[in-house]
C-alpha cells in the first residue's frame, strides 16, 4: 500500500458485499417466415400488437410462425424474433424507370450495399416483402413543388368546372394553334396525379380537388387546345365555376406547416432553397387497414449534406429517413434535386415526385422455406454474450426425415452450446391433425428423430384457434404455448418449479386439440419422454408433463430440474466473474463461500433446492490448482422433484383394529 510522506489521513474503501443476484430467464426466442421485418436480425418484441407492426399480419404462408410467437407473447412480454428469407426475397422500390431487384435485409446490410444500389432507385422498401408494395413516397423538395399558378401565359387560360361532374376541362387560346398548344402542354406537364387544384371564387368559396388522372391536350380549332383533368372532391360544387388562374398545391400540402424553403443552417453558410418534405403513405392499406393512410411526415429536410437542425443532430434527408423511418431507405437523388454541402446550395424548380412501391417479393411459405434459411435466422441467438434468452421455441417443425432438422440444428448448434437456455418442439402437423388412431405412432417416430438433450422438450401437438385477422381458424402447434407457461410459471412462482399440471399448465385460447390422448395413450407418449396436452371436463386444456428429451434416467430428465441449473450455473458463474483476477487464497476462497451459500439458501427456502454443499477451500484449490492460475469451487445440489404420480391407498379396517398394525404396510 502507498503511504503519505508528511502527517496525513488516509481513507480507503474495500466492497466485500459482492452477491450472487437472481436473473430472468423468461426471455423467448423464435426463427422463421414473416411478411415484413428485419431479416436475420434480433428484434425485441413486447406485445402482440408489436409484432404485427414490426413483422406484419399472418397470412396462409407463415401462420403456424406467427402465432407460435403471438401465443407467445399471451403469457409473457419478452420475445425475441429472427426473420428468416429465401433467394426469392426482393424489396419493393421507387424511383425513375425500370429497377434491378433489390434485397437489403436489415440496416447493416443496407450499408454495406447503400453505395452501390441502382441508379434509378429513389427509395426502397425498408425490408423486403409484398407488404413494401403498398407503399407510397411523395417528396416536395422546392417551393414550386408546394404551390404554382398559372394564367396561360401569352395565350388566355380558362378552367371549367361543371356541378355533379369529376371532369374539368382546362381550354387555352393563343393567337395560332401552335401557341395554343404550347402553352397547353406546359400547364399539363406541371400537373401531377395527386396535386390539389383550387375551383370557386369569393362568391361560391374555394373547392380542393385532388387529380386523379390527366388528359391529353388536342387542338379543338385553329387557335384553342384543351385537356380533361378527372378529379375527386369531398364536397360537390355548387355551381358550374370557370377560373382564369390555375392553381396546384402538392398533393400533401395540408399535411406540412409552410412550403419548403431554406434551412437557418444553409441560410447562415450562404445557401439556399436546400429544404424539402417527404411523406410516406400506405396507398393499399395492406399496413394501416385503410388505403391511403400517412404513416410518416418528415417535414423540413434538407439536401445539404452537413445541415444540422436546431437541436443539432442531422437533418440531411438521406440520414434522416434512414435512421427514423419505418418503411424506406433512402436509395439515390432523383434528377434535378441533388445533394450538395450547404455552401453550395441553390433553390430549385422541381415538380413533386410521387411513387408506387412496385416489385417487392416475399419468400416462399414456412412449409417450403429450406433448412438453412432458418438455421441462419436461429444464429442470431447462438452467442449467450451478446443475447440472454431461456426458452426457445421452433415454431413449424422442418427438415430432416421426420420434421426434425430444425429441432435438431438448434439443439447441436445453439442450447447444447450455450447450456443457458431450452427450446421446445411440437410434432408435424400430418402427425396429429386429421390422422386419426395414427398420432402416437407418428409422434413417437417424430421423437426418435430428435437429439438426446435435457435442453429439449416436447409436446403433443397441435391447437385450432381463431385468426381474427383473416377469419379463420387456424392448426397452430402448441410449443409457443409450453414456452409462455414457462414463462408464467417463473413470474408467478419460480424457474424450478415444474410448469405442467392444473395449477400452472393452462393452456390459452384453444378451440380444441388435434389430439386428445387418453390415459393408455399418454403412457406410451410419456415413456417417450413426449409432455401430452389435454383436456380434460371443466379443467380446461392443461400440459400434463415435464419431461426433457435426455433418454437416460436422471435428476436432468424433468425440466423444472434442468431450468433450476440453469438458474444456478448462470447467476453463480456471473457472480464469479468479479474474482477474476484476484488471489487465489484462503480470503478469496471466503469470499466466494460468503456469496453463494446465502443465495443457495434462500432457493432451498423457496423449495428449489432439498439441500446442498459448497466446497472451496485447500481440499479443491491444491497447490496444482493454484499454480496452474485456476480458482474451483464445488457446488453439491438435491433438487426439488416434482410429483408425477399420486398413490392413495383407501384400507378397510375392522372396528376393533388399532390403526398402528397396519400402518405403513400398503
Amino acid at each position: 500500500m502507498a503511504f503519505s510522506v508528511s502527517p496525513a489521513v488516509t481513507v480507503r474503501e474495500f466492497d466485500l458485499s459482492g452477491y450472487v443476484s437472481n436473473i430472468s430467464i423468461t426471455t423467448g426466442a423464435l426463427g422463421g417466415v414473416f411478411k415484413w421485418g428485419p431479416v436475420e436480425e434480433r428484434e425485441f418484441i413486447s406485445s402482440e400488437q408489436e409484432l404485427v407492426q414490426r413483422f406484419g399480419k399472418p397470412t396462409s404462408d407463415n401462420f403456424e410462425t406467427y402465432f407460435t410467437a403471438a401465443n407467445f407473447l399471451a403469457y409473457s412480454d419478452k420475445l425475441y424474433v429472427s426473420r428468416a428469407i429465401d433467394a426469392n426475397a426482393v424489396n419493393a422500390a421507387v424511383g425513375n424507370g425500370s429497377i434491378a431487384n433489390t434485397v437489403i435485409k436489415n440496416e447493416t446490410d443496407y450499408d454495406i450495399k447503400s453505395a452501390t444500389l441502382d441508379a434509378n432507385a429513389f427509395f426502397v422498401a425498408k425490408y423486403p416483402g409484398t407488404l413494401g408494395n403498398s407503399l407510397k413516397v411523395s417528396m416536395c423538395d422546392s417551393a414550386n413543388a408546394f404551390y404554382k399558378t398559372h394564367d396561360g401565359g401569352t395565350a388566355n387560360l380558362t378552367l371549367d368546372y361543371t356541378v355533379n361532374s369529376n371532369i374539368a376541362v382546362i381550354t387555352i387560346v393563343g393567337s395560332d394553334a401552335n401557341n395554343a398548344m404550347l402553352e397547353a402542354n406546359t400547364v399539363i406537364s406541371d400537373l401531377q396525379v395527386g396535386d390539389v387544384l383550387v375551383a370557386g371564387n369569393t362568391t361560391v368559396g374555394k373547392q380542393y380537388l385532388k387529380v386523379a388522372s390527366i388528359g391529353a391536350t388536342s387542338n379543338d380549332t385553329i387557335d384553342t387546345a384543351t385537356a380533361n383533368v378527372t378529379f375527386t372532391t369531398k364536397y360537390a360544387l355548387s355551381s358550374d365555376v370557370s377560373v382564369t388562374t390555375l392553381e396546384r398545391y402538392w398533393e400533401y400540402y395540408n399535411s406540412v406547416d409552410v412550403a419548403p424553403g431554406t434551412s437557418t443552417y444553409t441560410e447562415a453558410r450562404g445557401g439556399a432553397g436546400d429544404e424539402l418534405h417527404v411523406v410516406v403513405v400506405d396507398e393499399d392499406g395492406d399496413i394501416s387497414g385503410t388505403p391511403n393512410t400517412i404513416l410518416e411526415i418528415f417535414e423540413g429536410l434538407s439536401r445539404a449534406t452537413d445541415a444540422k437542425g436546431e437541436q443539432g443532430g442531422s437533418i440531411y434527408y438521406k440520414e434522416a429517413l434512414n435512421n427514423s423511418s419505418k418503411y424506406i431507405w433512402f436509395a439515390n437523388d432523383r434528377t434535378g434535386s441533388v445533394s450538395n454541402t450547404a455552401v453550395n446550395m441553390a433553390a430549385i424548380d422541381t415538380l413533386p415526385f410521387s411513387g408506387s412501391l412496385t416489385a417487392g417479393v416475399d419468400s416462399v411459405s414456412e412449409s417450403t422455406i429450406s433448412l438453412a434459411n432458418l438455421a441462419t435466422a436461429y444464429d442470431q441467438f447462438a452467442a449467450a454474450e451478446e443475447v440472454d434468452i431461456s426458452v426457445i421455441m421452433i415454431g413449424k417443425s422442418i427438415g430432416g426425415v421426420n420434421g426434425e432438422g430444425l429441432a435438431n440444428y438448434v439443439s447441436d448448434n445453439i442450447v447444447d452450446k450455450r447450456k443457458d437456455c431450452v427450446f421446445v418442439v411440437s410434432p408435424q402437423n400430418p402427425d396429429v391433425v386429421n390422422n386419426p388412431y395414427e398420432e402416437n405412432e407418428a409422434m413417437v417416430a417424430f421423437r426418435g428423430s430428435l437429439r438426446s438433450t435435457s435442453y429439449g422438450f416436447m409436446d403433443s401437438g397441435y391447437k385450432q384457434q381463431y385468426d381474427r385477422y383473416n377469419d379463420v381458424y387456424r392448426w397452430v402447434p402448441l410449443n409457443g404455448d409450453i414456452a409462455g407457461t414457462f414463462a408464467r410459471t417463473d413470474n408467478d412462482r419460480d424457474p424450478w418449479w415444474s410448469p405442467a399440471g392444473y395449477n400452472r399448465g393452462q393452456i390459452k385460447n384453444v378451440v380444441t386439440l388435434a389430439y386428445n390422448p387418453e390415459k393408455a395413450d399418454r403412457d406410451i407418449l410419456y415413456k417417450n419422454s413426449i409432455n401430452p396436452v389435454i383436456h380434460k371436463g371443466n379443467s380446461g386444456t392443461v400440459l400434463f408433463g415435464d419431461k426433457t428429451l435426455l433418454n437416460k434416467t436422471s435428476a436432468f430428465d424433468r425440466i423444472n430440474v434442468r431450468r433450476l441449473f440453469i438458474v444456478l450455473e448462470k447467476a453463480i458463474s456471473t457472480a464469479s466473474e468479479q474474482l477474476l483476477f484476484e488471489f487465489n487464497d484462503s480470503f478469496t476462497r471466503a469470499q466466494f463461500r460468503n456469496m453463494v451459500v446465502p443465495y443457495l439458501r434462500d432457493i432451498q427456502g423457496r423449495r428449489g433446492i432439498y439441500d446442498f454443499r459448497v466446497v472451496c477451500d485447500e481440499t479443491n484449490n491444491t497447490g496444482e490448482i493454484i499454480d496452474n492460475n485456476q480458482f474451483v469451487g464445488d457446488i453439491y445440489i438435491k433438487p426439488a422433484k416434482s410429483i408425477n404420480e399420486i398413490q392413495l391407498n383407501f384400507v378397510a379396517l375392522r372396528t376393533g383394529a388399532e390403526f398402528e398394525e397396519y400402518i405403513g404396510r400398503y
